[in-house]
């Protein structure tokens, strides 16, 4: 991956400041004007859709998300078309004796109601972004984000939930699962991983919420330092272990007479046991269909381990688009695709499954996953062998210097974020059932929340000499 019984909860922490401001977009903006255009059509449609069905009702609005009025400039796309049988399907529900309690939507939505929840995503697509400029003086060194780099700027996560969470992560990994040694307790510490989750998951209600999030991110990490990286990893055997550790997630159905031999090797070294763990407390509060699609999401992200490690053994640099496939399943996406889990709530499998969300869902992913690779490229340079990032596979394949090949990255990274918000906000339009629009609103701040760890935490990280 990326380098990086419940107890009684917390009360949620009040409503997060607004965000500090930041470069605007041109007056005329082709974003603001596709979402204005969008919003109106959806509630074109919901209103034609309303007086036909001649229905009183009104679906049940979205969350509101904290608005701003200033523009934002980004790269426009095709929208997302959703076709009208597919999408009067998922609406409509399932048909027949006992289903009626069943729907997504009993009625079809009013214009208001429509204008309200696409809005709320709207607003929130909307918010202050930052193309951050080159480094000044006066800057202080840490939090400096990469120059140039589109990005959301986000209020520093609340500090009293941070602290519960840190609390509770560190004494699980200590007391549950003996994750690592004590010399490695420093290296723990640094990584801030309560700060990072309370920062992706600001609509998690309660802090036993974000734990479920928390424990897998460090057992994922675990699984990546001691199968993969610098504490024992290699790429000889990888398969073997990732496929046995992958086994403490999706549990071996096998015979009486070799369960036992099974079951006991889930608690043979540090990665499994935490898998196992982390894995326990999650079905335990999830569905068993979100429990099932973040099996599914981390059995991409061992193929993608397998991809990386196959091509250091032979010493293989692939072409830059080769790269970026390893990287959308190499990358961040079993973390985001559970935010309803850690919210508290169920996006339906029908709607997680069109192509349309799990478009919104990848483009989300490779774009969280290339701002690793911007801010630990200093850091895997000083590792002993060869790191394959973004930024060194365009400087190779491409011949460009290694700044050329930096900045080539920052700009790849910049447009797949103008793509996931396109994306996201057209999906809204043309699909604006309220818990999609919060599982989008959700997976937009995983984004944010991934970004502001990355850049604040200079424990781990610090930027090239390329400005």
């Amino acid at each position: 991956m990326p380098d990086p019984g419940l107890s009684s909860p917390l009360q949620a922490p009040p409503a997060p400041a607004a965000a500090p401001s930041s470069p605007s977009g041109p007056p005329s903006d082709p974003f603001a004007s596709a979402l204005t255009a969008a919003l109106a059509a959806a509630t074109a449609a919901a209103g034609s859709a309303a007086g036909s069905a001649g229905s009183t009702g009104s679906a049940a609005p979205a969350e509101s998300a904290e608005a701003s009025s200033a523009p934002v400039e980004i790269v426009e796309a095709a929208p997302v078309a959703v076709s009208g049988s597919g999408l009067q399907r998922i609406l409509r529900g399932p048909s027949g004796l006992g289903t009626k309690g069943l729907f997504l939507v009993t009625e079809p939505p009013q214009p208001a109601a429509v204008e309200q929840a696409v809005q709320g995503l709207v607003e929130r697509l909307a918010e202050p972004v930052a193309e951050a400029a080159a480094p000044v003086v006066d800057v202080p060194v840490e939090g400096v984000p990469v120059p140039g780099l589109y990005f959301h700027p986000i209020p520093e996560p609340d500090p009293a939930r941070v602290a519960e969470v840190s609390r509770r992560i560190k004494e699980w990994a200590v007391d549950e699962v003996d994750l690592f040694p004590d010399e490695w307790e420093g290296q723990f510490d640094g990584f801030s991983v309560g700060r990072y989750m309370v920062a992706c998951h600001p609509d998690a209600p309660t802090v036993d919420h974000v734990m479920l999030a928390t424990r897998l991110m460090v057992a994922e990490n675990a699984v990546d330092d001691c199968y993969c990286e610098d504490h024992g990893g290699s790429p000889v055997g990888l398969g073997g272990r990732l496929l046995l550790a992958h086994t403490a997630l999706d549990p071996l159905h096998t015979t009486a007479e070799y369960a036992p031999g099974w079951a006991e090797s889930l608690g043979a070294d540090a990665p499994r046991r935490a898998y196992r763990s982390a894995m326990r407390y999650f079905t335990e509060a999830a569905s068993a269909s979100q429990a099932d699609r973040f099996r599914h999401d981390m059995a991409r992200l061992h193929l993608g381990y397998l991809a990386e490690a196959a091509w250091s053994e032979t010493d293989h640099v692939p072409e830059v688009w080769e790269y970026l496939a390893m990287r959308q399943f190499n990358n961040f996406r079993p973390c985001p695709t559970i935010t309803d889990s850690v919210g508290g709530y169920e996006l339906p499998a029908d709607l997680h499954a069109m192509p349309e969300t799990q478009r919104v869902i990848a483009l989300a992913g490779n774009a969280t996953t290339i701002v690793n690779d911007l801010y630990s490229y200093t850091k895997e340079l000083a590792s002993p062998g060869r790191h394959l990032n973004l930024p060194v596979v365009i400087s190779e394949r491409e011949g460009r210097s290694d700044r050329d090949g930096y900045l080539k990255a920052v700009e790849v990274h910049n447009e797949l974020m103008h793509a996931f918000e396109t994306e996201a906000a057209a999906l809204a339009a043309s699909c604006p059932a309220p818990p999609l629009l919060r599982f989008l609103r959700g997976v937009a701040a995983w984004v944010d929340g991934n970004h502001h760890w990355h850049q604040t935490n200079t424990y781990r990280y610090s930027l090239p000499d390329f400005w």
